[in-house]
């Protein structure tokens, strides 16, 4: 058995854990009473996860706009593979290429999603300095803990 089917059991067993417990403990006994606080629960973990993911897009926008001067250069950024560090956050290698004839600086907004391409989080990288016709390499980190099948993306990237 896969790691990925291992967790997809152990959490259909603990889900019907909670809820036979949850059931022998209900207010009134009924299962639909059971069942409607455990879809607040899930509801509200959901919205949870959901105010953290605004908050940093939030904050990448305000760093993007932070960003003076800005030309799109989305071309010129490579995502190696996101990984997990030690701290169980997502990191992926961000390479830049300064295909002009100066140096130049970066942001690079980088977003990792689960694997149903659903938004978990984003970042901001700054690349400074990066000299005319060469390539600088930056790591963007992830702002919280993710697991499961973590992908990254450029969302917008800038040159000034």
């Amino acid at each position: 058995m896969t790691r990925k089917a291992a967790r997809g059991v152990w959490a259909v067993l603990l889900t019907t854990a909670v809820i036979s417990t949850a059931a022998a403990c209900s207010d009134d006994g009924t299962a639909s009473s059971t069942a409607s606080r455990a879809a607040s629960a899930a509801a509200s973990a959901a919205s949870r996860g959901a105010d953290v993911v605004a908050s940093a897009t939030a904050a990448a926008s305000e760093k993007l706009n932070n960003f003076k001067n800005g030309v799109n250069a989305k071309d010129d950024v490579e995502l190696g593979r996101p990984t997990t560090d030690g701290d169980g956050r997502a990191t992926a290698k961000v390479t830049v290429k300064n295909t002009t004839d100066s140096s130049k600086s970066y942001a690079v907004q980088v977003n990792f999603r689960d694997g149903k391409g659903d938004l978990r989080d984003t970042v901001v990288v700054t690349v400074a300095d990066v000299a005319a016709g060469t390539s600088k390499d930056a790591v963007a980190r992830s702002n919280r803990k993710l697991s499961g099948d973590i992908k990254a993306d450029v969302g917008t990237a800038l040159r000034h």
